[in-house]
């Protein structure tokens, strides 16, 4: 399923935590790892009365970060290459989102993965914000993965979860999902959730969730057929009710035991603020487990 793999990193705690379970996946499925490490644009060149030099010390700091990069890559080549991956290792300058989001298109990367936050004071270089910002922007998938749970992931997963609202983004979801299980030979959840707190005191209320209850059911049975012509053996199904989306799903993450999510970034159907809609960024900052975000296909 997956042919490479992309890995930014800007050395901190948070991409070091997260990095053992990006080389088990690259392990898995026999794929090469591509190690990024994106640091500032060159600066603009002014006069300076101090030889030349950019720093009090005679040091350029941009030169420096450079040279951190290469060292950061590197050691996670020489910790991916224990394992018998296949590294390519690269460190561009640039905005970090940009370069990433560039890199991934024109390598032809299957994901990108990256941590939800860094621990270090490069984070802000790197992660963080970034990660959201290649969520909302990234035509490749992207698995963000909670530093802090790191050490507790294990690949292949036994459980993929694919919320759904019937909506494109959501289908393409489900047909992601739907791979990634049949590949690791994990059961596949199907779920849709109604916000009934989106209706408030509408008298209309009980007409709109039955609506919208039926259109769920529709929405997962849609995705349990995908899973099942994808060659997933195991399909759960289920149509709940919650006072959001959000609250939802993290409910049947923790009930179910589930190991990954695998999300549309935004919906395109009417029903979409009672559904999907931004559900996926906010879950990609509270979710227990990691969750991959799978934008629409663009139209050609």
């Amino acid at each position: 399923m997956f042919d490479r793999l992309l890995f930014p990193t800007d050395g901190s705690d948070g991409a070091d935590a997260v990095l053992d379970h990006v080389v088990d996946i690259a392990a898995a499925h026999d794929a090469t790892l591509h190690l990024l490490h994106v640091a500032p644009a060159e600066p603009e060149r002014r006069p300076n009365l101090n030889d030349g030099d950019d720093d009090s010390d005679g040091s350029d700091p941009t030169e420096r970060r450079r040279t951190d990069g290469e060292r950061f890559v590197t050691d996670a080549e020489a910790r991916a290459s224990q394992s018998g991956v296949s590294v390519v290792t690269s460190v561009e300058r640039g905005e970090p989102y940009r370069v990433i989001t560039e890199y991934a298109a024109e390598r032809d990367a299957d994901l990108v993965v990256m941590p939800t936050h860094g621990r270090t004071g490069l984070s802000r270089l790197l992660l963080g914000s970034t990660t959201e910002r290649v969520v909302r922007r990234s035509d490749v998938p992207v698995l963000t993965v909670r530093p802090d749970a790191a050490t507790d992931l294990a690949y292949p997963y036994a459980d993929v979860l694919t919320p759904t609202d019937g909506s494109a983004c959501a289908t393409a979801a489900v047909a992601f999902g739907s791979e990634l299980a049949a590949a690791t030979d994990a059961a596949l959840h199907a779920v849709s959730v109604v916000n009934v707190a989106a209706f408030g005191a509408d008298i209309r209320g009980p007409l709109l969730i039955d609506e919208l209850e039926e259109r769920a059911s529709g929405a997962v049975e849609k995705a349990a057929d995908a899973a099942a012509a994808a060659g997933v053996e195991t399909v759960r199904k289920s149509v709940g009710r919650d006072v959001s989306i959000h609250d939802g799903i993290l409910a049947y993450i923790d009930e179910h035991d589930v190991d990954i999510v695998v999300m549309g970034t935004h919906g395109h159907t009417g029903f979409d603020r009672y559904m999907l809609g931004s559900v996926a960024e906010k879950l990609v900052r509270t979710s227990p487990v990691p969750v991959v975000t799978v934008r629409e296909p663009r139209d050609e």
